[in-house]
């Protein structure tokens, strides 16, 4: 009798945990679309993380991490000490600023332009040719952009020849730099950056363009006052991610087009914790580097997130 008021007395499965399994039952083919992405991150992007630790050390590759003598803060001591890093973190941010000044506004324009095209049709051809760029590598785009600006048969530079003015050596030019790394940004990216924002928009009540119809609305302002208030949640989001990026300029992408002429206004971090780690094997130096990045990166998120919950916007946590 003890023995059977005790077992009843003993919990069963709680129905919490019961409906745990329930619903990972259901959804196993969800979960098991999850798996590769949980993968990439755990492997490429946590794991990594334990060789932070050189940036404090003066690593030697033959004696390993755990063998390696701790030095500290002395190569980050080197890194703020150096003035050739503050004018490369100078670049960085001032290719950053000219990205978000330029570049971040046309996905969304292009989007508003696509959506207000009336023919079903010809608003998927027009997308599919704005999206063709994006799966090109940054070498052919390079590429494509020599073969066009180069002074030596450049149609470009025929063309300004043609119209009786000098030819400018764009490749090799510190002041055409800019205008090409942002050229070549749009082309490439600004299409299948509309993606998002498409998305947004369709999820607009088209009973609010209705009534701003009715009361006389016309296309101009109702993108003004309907389209865009709809979509500032969506792009406040994408724009603190890309503030995210502030350190983060597409390494091929600009190593691509460095060169002795323009070193100075195009090196920036990403190539010189190449030329230090790489090329110079200065490894627990140019791991600073990268720490100093990932941390600037880190408190600009959280200030910009806090800065958008702040004007009321949901902000990315």
């Amino acid at each position: 009798m003890n023995h059977t008021v005790a077992e009843a007395r003993l919990p069963s499965n709680p129905p919490a945990k019961s409906a745990f399994f329930r619903r990972l039952i259901r959804n196993r083919y969800m979960y098991l679309m999850v798996i590769p992405g949980m993968l990439y991150f755990i492997i490429f992007r946590y794991i990594p993380m334990f060789g932070l630790i050189i940036a404090f050390q003066d690593y030697q590759p033959f004696k390993g991490i755990l063998g390696s003598e701790w030095v500290g803060l002395k190569h980050f001591h080197t890194l703020f000490t150096d003035p050739e890093f503050w004018k490369i973190f100078r670049n960085t941010l001032l290719l950053f600023v000219y990205n978000i000044t330029f570049f971040f506004p046309v996905p969304i324009i292009l989007a508003v332009m696509l959506n207000e095209v009336a023919s079903g049709f010809l608003k998927r051809i027009m997308q599919s040719i704005l999206y063709i760029p994006h799966f090109l590598s940054w070498v052919i785009v390079v590429s494509i952009s020599f073969v066009m600006l180069t002074m030596d048969g450049g149609i470009i530079n025929q063309l300004i020849a043609y119209f009786g003015f000098s030819k400018i050596n764009f490749l090799l030019s510190s002041e055409w730099f800019y205008p090409m790394y942002i050229g070549q940004i749009v082309w490439k990216e600004a299409g299948w950056g509309t993606i998002i924002y498409l998305a947004a928009i369709a999820s607009i009540d088209p009973g609010l363009y209705e009534a701003a119809k009715m009361d006389g609305a016309g296309r101009f302002r109702q993108i003004w006052h309907i389209t865009l208030p709809s979509i500032r949640s969506v792009i406040i989001v994408l724009l603190i991610l890309r503030v995210g990026d502030v350190l983060d300029l597409s390494f091929e992408h600009v190593y691509l087009l460095l060169n002795s002429m323009n070193r100075n206004v195009a090196e920036i971090i990403d190539t010189y914790v190449y030329t230090m780690g790489l090329k110079q094997g200065q490894f627990s130096f140019s791991t600073a580097v990268g720490f100093f990045k990932s941390f600037v990166a880190l408190f600009l998120v959280m200030a910009c997130n806090k800065l958008a919950k702040k004007f009321g916007e949901e902000g990315i946590y």
